[in-house]
């Protein structure tokens, strides 16, 4: 029998998501469609296998997440990347087939977070990780069903993030003001942009040192990239991990270009330069039939590949998203008989165990699932820090707008 509280909340859930798809058809209308970015919308992005190779994973996500709601992981950052997955393929929280599954990563995320507005309860040294992960998705929930729960714990997680960015505009591995690497300050400006698509507020100031930060993370081939510009401009390069060139690997590439995409940097040359590097490596992705689990790029590189490839759109995405998702297909394990393995895919580094098979499989069915473009994030709109659109200026004031 249902509650009349579980009613009475899914009928504000309903209510929510009316209100978020019209605030989400506006940005659409006001916004570049993919069409108009060059990307021709049609059947050749989404297929019957690709749908039914969706539709598997989600089910092994569902029947493998356990009553906790959290895969039996500790990292928060990846219980909310399973959550995603669900949202990226339609299915929000209590509703549909797959929303209590859905309802319950999100609730162990919300429920786990810390007073300060923390989103980790694994090691200290996994802090900035799984809460900029974990706030990212969140911003994502909160745009798609307005629910007022999500929406403290996001405003929560976003006042840490801007409280915590050090000095050169990034963040540390733990939760403190100081810089680090640039898989750490992409993270963490996915999460603000996040929450500028969900209706936030974030200060300008965070998101220019944010952008400021990403740029200091491009480098030429064979390092110096202190050289003039017009001098960089012509050479081969790509964003990297540490500043002044440091791991140059296609995940870095990747990452930068998403972060600066999504803040509206269209026109910054370092994206082509290194979305150079991405084309090149998923043009050496090889078919294949062998589901064994094992995706072109492991979970982590993947997760920014497709991302970048749909940002940057064009004719890259038009060339090279088949490829790429067709090989996720054919990596996905079949096992029917086996409710633990059929339709997972495995981390392939990083992560291993359960929670490897859980990222594994949630950025598979997310990277499969962008053709939707049901998250807020795959809407392309004006987040221009200088923009009347960028909200209050205010240095205080993180929160939903009025």
């Amino acid at each position: 029998m249902v509650s009349s509280a579980h009613s009475l909340r899914l009928g504000f859930v309903l209510l929510a998501v009316v209100a978020a798809a019209l605030v989400v058809v506006a940005v659409a209308c006001m916004a570049p469609s993919a069409a108009a970015a060059g990307v021709d919308d049609g059947d050749w992005e989404i297929t019957a296998e690709s749908e039914a190779t969706v539709e598997r994973g989600l089910r092994w996500l569902a029947v493998n997440q356990g009553p906790e709601g959290n895969w039996g992981s500790n990292d928060l950052g990846l219980v909310a990347v399973g959550g995603l997955a669900f949202l990226s393929a339609g299915h929000l929280p209590g509703i549909g087939e797959y929303g209590q599954a859905a309802e319950r990563a999100l609730s162990f995320v919300v429920k786990n977070a810390k007073p300060s507005g923390l989103l980790n309860i694994a090691g200290p040294q996994r802090d900035t990780y799984n809460h900029g992960l974990s706030t990212f998705v969140l911003g994502q929930a909160y745009g798609m069903t307005g629910d007022a729960r999500i929406g403290k714990a996001l405003d929560r997680a976003l006042k840490l993030i801007a409280r915590t960015q050090g000095p050169a505009g990034g963040w540390a591995y733990q939760a403190r003001s100081e810089d680090g690497d640039l898989s750490l300050s992409v993270m963490q400006a996915k999460a603000l942009r996040s929450a500028v698509d969900s209706g936030f507020e974030i200060p300008p100031s965070v998101i220019e040192k944010a952008i400021a930060n990403v740029r200091q993370h491009y480098a030429p081939q064979g390092g110096k990239p202190n050289r003039p510009e017009a001098e960089l401009k012509k050479l081969p390069g790509q964003f990297t991990y540490s500043k002044g060139g440091g791991k140059a690997t296609v995940a870095m590439a990747a990452a930068g270009v998403v972060c600066l995409q999504e803040f509206g940097q269209y026109d910054d040359w370092r994206i082509a330069k290194s979305m150079e590097r991405v084309n090149a490596e998923i043009a050496k992705v090889k078919p294949q039939q062998a589901h064994n689990g094992k995706m072109p790029f492991d979970a982590y590189t993947l997760n920014y590949v497709g991302q970048s490839l749909y940002q940057v759109g064009g004719p890259g995405w038009k060339r090279h998203y088949p490829a790429l998702r067709d090989a996720i297909v054919g990596a996905q394990v079949i096992d029917p008989k086996n409710p633990a393995n059929d339709g997972k895919w495995a981390a392939g580094s990083h992560v291993f165990g359960k929670s490897g098979d859980l990222y594994g499989t949630a950025v598979a069915v997310f990277v499969l699932s962008i053709p939707n473009r049901y998250l807020p994030i795959l809407q392309k709109g004006n987040t221009d820090p200088g923009s009347t659109d960028q909200g209050s200026t205010d240095e205080k004031t993180v929160g939903p707008r009025p």
